[in-house]
């Protein structure tokens, strides 16, 4: 490997990191991600962002400094901004989940919803970026001749280096690509209004460009450090991870992702009603098959909020359930129904209007019910959404947060009836982004696997739970106020 810093900008944490040419990890730093509200929404604080990075690579020890050949960008995959000639923003860094929008998506008629998934492989929604382009064009004085749609991390890659490119699994979550020919489509451009003009040039993970004289001689690096766009954080992870064909990647942070390697696109009618989005890997070796559920370690800071706990508190509770849940002494009887949908549907719906439910509450309901209700609605959503994939794999890698959460892991694979194989190594993604730029594959051996196995016991328990509470699901629409 390439000694690499790598640099993970997720929904709400920036990860930084510095590997050896072993991949060790010896410096690493977690900072908020860092946003601002405008008129429409939130967006990117990218002052504060570009100083996050900024300070880390400055404070990296100079033997270190001195070792770095690569710098290798992942994020997340539909955000973006129109990006000048002279690298100054021209429209907000808007963020993959705002729906600013959201009418010309609105707007569609079947038939062309029908071919845009043909063409992109995705089902259409305003989180993918060309209706955002299309707004920020809309809302941008003077002309765009030479401004250029960036991803947040292509806009980073484009300060360090001076020059704009896009990446292709960046690219593949914009609606504007054409999947299978891997180049900007005029076809989905002119339905959006919008002139291909403004995506920029292609290129591959592996394919970098070298750091600007400014960025090395204020951050002592050395000149030849590549810049590498590695790609969507999932599908980086993927690589860290070693994925292979036939194995399912759970994907883990603020959401939760689904995500299968296939030699070809999965563009039937079933994958369109099911609103299963298909992509381009990151190395090039073919394409991804991917659900994201909105609700995934976001639902911790949403348990907090709800139940008055703090961070700690509700930590404490977890590992206590779990303790309670793996001895047996959970009366599923007492739990309530939990629909963790706090942030919008997963597929097949995929609203980001749904919003969660908490039903059949006892008298004697307590806070600890709601949380292990929580986790067992993440369960059977991910169960829900796995099940879209037709696969029979019996390999399901989980890598991010919930790698460290006990409950979580054990309902799921209780729930599925499924052996789980969970990353001990942390940082999964910033390991693929660093095989990516050194133009090598990952390993899951490196990430430390355990395995957590599916207890046929509880598994016949939580199936026989949700077939008691089925009626009550049913009855929530007969509910009159």
């Amino acid at each position: 490997m390439k000694p690499t810093i790598t640099i993970d900008i997720g929904t709400t944490r920036v990860k930084l990191g510095f590997f050896d040419a072993d991949g060790n990890q010896l410096a690493s730093d977690k900072q908020p991600t860092p946003n601002v509200t405008d008129a429409w929404g939130i967006v990117y604080d990218v002052d504060a962002l570009l100083a996050i990075i900024m300070r880390f690579v400055k404070n990296l020890e100079p033997a270190h400094k001195d070792a770095v050949e690569r710098i290798a960008i992942a994020g997340v995959g539909e955000s973006g901004g129109l990006v000048g000639a002279d690298l100054q923003l021209r429209s907000p860094m808007i963020l993959w989940h705002d729906q600013r929008g959201a009418a010309l998506i609105n707007g569609l008629g079947n038939s062309a919803r029908s071919r845009i998934y043909r063409v992109t492989g995705l089902p259409p929604n305003a989180n993918y970026a060309l209706s955002k382009v299309a707004w920020a064009v809309a809302n941008t004085p003077g002309g765009t001749d030479d401004l250029r749609w960036l991803n947040v991390s292509e806009y980073v890659a484009a300060w360090l280096t001076g020059e704009r490119w896009a990446e292709y699994s960046l690219a593949s979550r914009t609606m504007a690509l054409d999947l299978r020919a891997g180049v900007w489509s005029e076809e989905m451009c002119e339905l959006a209004g919008v002139s291909p003009g403004l995506f920029p040039e292609l290129r591959h993970a592996d394919q970098g460009q070298e750091i600007s004289k400014e960025i090395a001689g204020e951050t002592k690096l050395p000149s030849s450090v590549s810049v590498h766009v590695v790609g969507h954080d999932h599908m980086v992870g993927a690589v860290g991870a070693g994925l292979r064909k036939g194995e399912v990647l759970n994907s883990t942070g603020t959401t939760e992702g689904v995500l299968l390697l296939s030699d070809e696109p999965s563009l039937d009618s079933y994958s369109a009603r099911s609103m299963l989005a298909n992509g381009l890997a990151c190395d090039g070796s073919g394409y991804t098959l991917f659900a994201s559920i909105p609700t995934g370690g976001s639902a911790f800071e949403t348990l907090q909020r709800m139940l008055g706990m703090s961070e700690s508190m509700l930590a404490t509770c977890v590992a206590a359930l779990s303790e309670r849940y793996l001895s047996g002494k959970i009366d599923l009887a007492a739990i309530p129904v939990v629909v963790p949908q706090f942030r919008g549907s997963p597929p097949p719906e995929k609203s980001s209007k749904a919003r969660g439910l908490i039903a059949n509450l006892s008298s004697d309901v307590r806070a600890e019910d709601i949380v292990f209700g929580c986790f067992l609605g993440l369960a059977i959503q991910f169960s829900t959404v796995l099940e879209l994939f037709r696969t029979d794999t019996t390999t399901i890698k989980v890598i991010g947060p919930a790698s460290e959460n006990r409950l979580w892991l054990h309902l799921k694979a209780d729930f599925l009836g499924a052996d789980l194989s969970v990353s001990k190594f942390p940082e999964v993604v910033s390991r693929g982004a660093q095989a990516l730029a050194s133009a090598q594959t990952g390993s899951w051996d490196s990430c430390r696997p355990s395995a957590v196995q599916a207890d046929p016991g509880r598994h016949a328990q939580l199936r026989e739970w949700r077939e008691s509470v089925r009626p009550v699901m049913r009855n929530l629409g007969h509910i009159a106020w």
